[in-house]
């Protein structure tokens, strides 16, 4: 059994604080506070590195759609006409007639530290002092869906950054776990869900990738696998320059509830029995899909061999008992989790999700669990 509970949502943003007050001449609200890495600091205390997504009171203004863009000299409005896009996405805008396709962001997304007890089930303090924004063209949109794994004695940080010149992987170092330094681009393809183990393998770094692309070919009738989006893994001298693995990672099988995408959700972290990695799989339904979290085993030696994969019951699910309280903030269907955080908590592992694209879900799930 697990025990879950919302640690951080909407509410607890206090928005006279976000890095955009500083040049936005524009009303905000929180459209949601979800996906946030988790570790643990030197001191014992956890913390959420929560993705704090910031959209316009204000979308539309004289028949144009607006979006927030980062420049050197401050936060900037651009406008669309509205003839010009179209909207199946509360998320994004697409521009019309494009392919391959042009998209636009409903908001910008930038990471706010929020320290928690031990044991995960309060919160202590919230660090506006040391929130991460954009600070390159090259995350112009935003930084969304950070992962942190602690690798001898340093915190590493993965993010998502977006921009009209790419999508790609940026990475963050610290040496105690609250301050972080960028140290740039890591993987240039569009990559949404890089993933650094915790520990070294084989003395180099490893990690998930999962690179996205507008074609995929389809497997064998007769195969095991679904195609599209998949888990792939690739290694490193100095978690700066990575080179992927020629072996295959974690694909969607047949049979399965994920027939959409799979990507990484928590960064590996080693048992006795092998990494445990917990991952999403997408269903498809609707225009946004189901969104599970399910797990697996890789060997500790050759993280490419599968010891255990989990994927035919989900580990995680949405719960619309979690966001009823906040349920007038919705904006998706209740249908959708994405674990991004774990740490060990002792006789149980303590996992961080975010829960509908709108708030931050802690899930207390024993270790025999994963026996």
């Amino acid at each position: 059994m697990s025990d879950d509970a919302l640690i951080f949502t909407p509410d607890d943003v206090d928005l006279s604080r976000s890095p955009l007050r500083r040049s936005l001449d524009a009303g905000t609200y929180v459209l949601g506070a979800f996906n946030p890495g988790l570790t643990r600091l030197p001191g014992g205390n956890l913390l959420l590195m929560v993705r704090v997504a910031e959209a316009l009171t204000e979308p539309v203004v004289a028949g144009h759609a607006r979006a927030i863009r980062w420049t050197a000299s401050g936060y900037a409005l651009d406008a669309y006409p509205l003839d010009a896009i179209e909207m199946t996405d509360p998320r994004t805008f697409a521009l019309r007639g494009r392919r391959p396709p042009l998209l636009g962001l409903t908001s910008l997304s930038w990471l706010l530290p929020v320290e928690l007890t031990p044991d995960a089930r309060a919160v202590v303090k919230v660090h506006y002092d040391k929130a991460i924004e954009p600070s390159g063209p090259f995350m112009a949109y935003g930084i969304e869906d950070p992962r942190i794994s602690v690798i001898g004695g340093s915190w590493y940080m993965t993010v998502c950054a977006v921009s009209d010149e790419r999508q790609c992987s940026v990475l963050y170092r610290s040496l105690n776990g609250l301050d972080y330094k960028c140290e740039g681009i890591v993987l240039d393809h569009q990559n949404k869900d890089m993933c650094l183990f915790e520990g070294k393998v084989g003395g180099r770094f490893m990690a998930l990738t999962r690179p996205l692309g507008e074609v995929y070919f389809a497997p064998p009738p007769d195969g095991d696998f679904v195609g599209g989006p998949a888990i792939h893994l690739a290694q490193s001298p100095d978690a700066l320059h990575w080179k992927p693995l020629d072996a295959p990672g974690l694909r969607a099988r047949r049979g399965t509830a994920i027939d959409l995408r799979m990507g990484g959700g928590t960064p590996p972290v080693l048992t006795p029995h092998g990494w445990l990695m917990l991952y999403h799989g997408v269903e498809q339904r609707g225009a946004i899909g189901v969104y599970r979290t399910f797990w697996a085993l890789l060997d500790r030696d050759d993280p490419a061999t599968a010891l255990r994969i989990e994927d035919d019951a989900p580990l995680i699910e949405a719960d619309e008992r979690l966001t009823a309280p906040i349920a007038d903030r919705l904006y998706l269907p209740g249908q959708v989790v994405f674990t991004t955080g774990i740490a060990d908590g002792g006789d149980s592992w303590i996992v961080a999700s975010g829960e509908a694209d709108l708030a931050c879900r802690i899930t207390h799930l024993p270790r025999d669990r994963f026996g």
